[in-house]
């Protein structure tokens, strides 16, 4: 009688959440198979939608693009670059916090502000704070003889300055979510390791970081998620330039579908950075899993 209460309870749970379910699968897998579709067709845009199959033909000129190539190598460049200072700073920023005393919220909340400005936003206060005629940080890095030029028409600084600005904006969030790992710390061990006269080094090193670890993994998955798809300050700043030298693969992405209108060979792209954000997914999930179950 209880495994037939247990299955009748399941059954309607089932019921209950099959509308949901069906709206959601509706939502997510119609474009889905919409995009395999013009994967495989050259869209015609002239005189209403049509869809020519063509086969693999744009995945042929996909994979013997030298463009497509170059964006995702910066890609990756920027994707290590951001998520790795990110999970740096956003760490020590933490733990900065955290071993305040006094004040701890009011420094937190300003330390949180960049976070929620408006990606847009932080690409037009950028452009302007680097603008080489009346921008504040061009005019300190001419002052100081680092550098003296435009920064966001030059191949080199314009990666660098977008990078950076990603990692003003976003170091926040890790240092949120190390911050709320921290309190999970045993303090009982820390005392311990106290009395026997640990230094703080051993402490961050044997208790603080290998606790926090599964949070830290949480952290690098959600930035590495973001990360991939980071579109708005580039666009805004840059659109790509100078000589493509920004132009990772979102921006790419965008010229294709949206300047040169080809929509088969751009879904043939977005296939791509699908697939590459379940493989990242799909390796951060495994490794959280086997720490908590070695744990």
């Amino acid at each position: 009688m209880a495994g037939k209460a247990r299955r009748g309870g399941q059954g309607f749970e089932l019921a209950m959440m099959s509308p949901a379910l069906i709206l959601l699968a509706a939502i997510s897998f119609i474009p889905l198979f919409t995009m395999i579709w013009m994967s495989l067709s050259k869209v015609g845009l002239i005189g209403g939608l049509s869809f020519d199959f063509i086969g693999l033909t744009n995945w042929k000129h996909l994979f013997s693009d030298p463009d497509i190539g170059s964006s995702w190598i910066l890609s990756v460049i920027y994707f290590a670059a951001t998520v790795g200072a990110e999970m740096i700073l956003g760490t020590l920023m933490a733990l900065l916090i955290h071993s305040l005393i006094k004040a701890r919220n009011v420094v937190l909340s300003l330390v949180l502000i960049p976070m929620f400005i408006a990606p847009i936003i932080v690409g037009l206060l950028g452009r302007f704070l680097l603008d080489p005629s009346f921008g504040l940080y061009s005019w300190f890095l001419s002052t100081s003889g680092l550098y003296d030029g435009n920064i966001l028409g030059s191949v080199g600084p314009a990666l660098a300055a977008v990078i950076g600005l990603d990692i003003w904006e976003w170091s926040p969030l890790v240092a949120l979510i190390v911050l709320a790992g921290l309190t999970a710390v045993p303090t009982d061990i820390l005392e311990a390791a106290e009395v026997d006269g640990a230094s703080y080094r051993h402490k961050l090193v044997s208790i603080i970081l290998p606790s926090i670890l599964p949070i830290l993994l949480v952290a690098l998955l959600i930035r590495a998620m973001d990360a991939i798809r980071f579109f708005a300050i580039i666009f805004i700043t840059t659109n790509g330039g100078p000589a493509d030298s920004t132009k990772i693969i979102p921006i790419r992405l965008y010229d294709i579908a949206f300047r040169f209108f080809d929509l088969g060979y751009a879904s043939a792209v977005g296939l791509t950075m699908l697939v590459f954000s379940i493989v990242i997914a799909t390796v951060f999930v495994r490794v959280l899993q086997r720490k908590e179950t070695v744990a």
